[in-house]
């Protein structure tokens, strides 16, 4: 059975189910999106003429999407997928439920599936069997940096196809950076207009560029047809808007929302800046507020990301403005300002009916309730006591075992695919605090799609896995069979990846006893 994620429950039967030109589906009214979804995948490469049909006809020879009120107990997004010789059906107790079905049910149809147009010569047919599954957590994130490397619309949406295929539900966008502001803005123009551009790139860690310039932004209809694009694949797009820290090419654009005055360039080089917003100044605040009220506008996300990490002091130490906060508010130290700057966003987004998301450094006593971290690095100590204490929502990133910037020596797919978000430390009690776990792609060194296929795939795989299937029915040497399989389908779409005798440096093998069987050697698709 090559399916990623692994099911968690499944059953073999006896005989396939053949599609033809006479197969149609049938629907409820509430899938019929999901019907037609189904209908284009099936139709492209076929060439057959499938038809959708209310869930009332009957026959053979039928898809059936169904909803199921019975079906609670799978939850949100869980599926039970039936494959008889004469009929298929899907059943959810609500719609995302049926689009996994559908995925599980992609995976388990020829390669061929991908393809856009009529392939000549395929025997359509799908393996009779019983699947009942649902996702081990409710959050399963892939992060896309266009901050340091702007990418493109044609590169999202594929994104996003991908995500679909593998059950993940969250984009988290970091939209804004030191080095471009990629969003637009329409009560603040030089944000993209200034901000979003910058001179040249930085070919390593010192302060010299390559003189090319780089630079592009999403327009807001843009962000309008992404984010309905992700809506039909039942994932939600999480938007970063960075603050106080990285902001330089915000400070770029409005010097007079810094600490000094300014004037600034939008960064060439990758690092941790001095200059960031001034706390102190009020109109600091109007600006972001104003910024958010837009971006609130646009995507419908439930929580807004605002960063919150690697915010230097240093402005806020000499910065008049800064100081007079700090007495004002009674405030012990800089730091505490931090927590002030995180409390005031949290609050305003909180009276707009959402939640504020940032990584652990906006972790404070004083943090508005249901506001979600994002762990990275840090005590994780503290964080098991935070969650024990408050019944914090945590998003589990921790940097070794899930940033995919990181070469394959250092996380190779084998870490990638046995991180466990859940702290061994946490009360069985406090488990539903842990929402699930994000991989992100910070693209200071990923400058194309070629170079971004490789880190992600198949680490991102592995990943996918660990977000949906029961962690007691996880098994690596299973997953690499399925793998080459899914990497086939990989290559049908036209996607890249790293080969697993890269993504699983042999050394790695022989140092700490992971794999002991020879892993199968695949080439990496063809570059775009």
């Amino acid at each position: 059975m090559n399916i990623i994620p692994l099911p968690a429950k499944f059953e073999s039967l006896v005989g396939i189910f053949l599609l033809t030109p006479a197969t149609v589906i049938l629907t409820d009214p509430a899938n019929q999106k999901n019907a037609a979804s189904l209908q284009r995948l099936l139709t492209l490469p076929t060439g057959y003429p499938i038809q959708i049909r209310g869930d009332e006809h009957k026959g053979k020879n039928a898809i059936l999407l169904q909803l199921d009120q019975g079906l609670g107990s799978l939850g949100e997004e869980g599926y039970q997928l039936e494959v008889l010789p004469d009929s298929v059906v899907v059943r959810a107790f609500r719609t995302p439920g049926i689009f996994y079905g559908i995925q599980t049910l992609r995976q388990l149809l020829p390669i061929e599936i991908e393809d856009r147009t009529p392939v000549p010569g395929v025997k359509w047919f799908i393996p009779c069997l019983r699947i009942e599954d649902k996702p081990r957590f409710p959050w399963r994130g892939f992060m896309l940096d266009e901050g340091r490397h702007f990418h493109g619309k044609e590169t999202v949406l594929l994104t996003l196809d991908l995500m679909a295929l593998q059950k993940l539900n969250k984009l988290h966008w970091h939209l804004t950076e030191d080095q471009g502001w990629r969003i637009e803005i329409k009560k603040y123009p030089k944000l993209t207009e200034v901000g979003s551009y910058r001179v040249g790139t930085s070919q390593s860690f010192g302060n010299s560029h390559n003189g090319e310039p780089h630079g592009g932004f999403y327009t807001q209809d843009e962000i309008r047809e992404i984010i309905t694009y992700a809506s039909e694949r039942h994932i939600t797009v999480v938007p970063e808007i960075e603050m106080p820290g990285h902001s330089l090419a915000a400070l770029a654009s409005y010097p007079e929302l810094s600490c000094t005055g300014g004037p600034f360039k939008v960064a060439t080089h990758f690092g941790i800046f001095s200059d960031i917003y001034c706390a102190g100044k009020d109109a600091t605040f109007d600006f972001l507020e104003d910024v958010l009220d837009e971006i609130l506008d646009l995507f419908p996300s439930p929580v807004i990301h605002i960063g919150g990490d690697e915010a230097p002091k240093a402005r806020w130490k000499t910065c008049p403005y800064c100081q007079k906060r700090i007495r004002k508010e009674g405030l012990k130290d800089e730091h505490a300002l931090q927590t002030y700057f995180t409390d005031r966003i949290a609050r305003h987004l909180s009276s707009k009916g959402r939640r504020v998301m940032g990584w652990n450094e906006i972790l404070n006593n004083h943090l508005v309730g249901g506001s979600v971290v994002q762990f990275w690095a840090g005590n994780r100590k503290h964080l098991v006591n935070v969650i024990l204490t408050k019944n914090q929502p945590v998003v589990m990133s921790t940097y070794l075992d899930a940033y995919l910037d990181h070469s394959y020596s250092l996380m190779p797919l084998s870490r990638a695919y046995h991180y466990e978000p859940v702290p061994a430390e946490l009360n069985e009690d406090r488990y539903n605090c842990i929402l699930g776990l994000e991989f992100p792609l910070w693209s200071e060194w990923v400058p194309d799609r070629p170079r971004l296929d490789y880190q992600v795939y198949p680490r991102l795989t592995a990943m996918a896995e660990t977000g949906w299937t029961p962690k007691e029915k996880k098994s690596f040497p299973n997953f690499v069979s399925r793998l080459n399989k899914f990497q086939d389908r990989l290559t049908r779409l036209g996607v890249g990846f790293a080969p697993l005798n890269e993504a699983e440096p042999w050394k790695i093998i022989q140092w700490f006893g992971i794999f002991t069987i020879p892993l199968p050697q695949r080439r990496t698709a063809k570059k775009l």
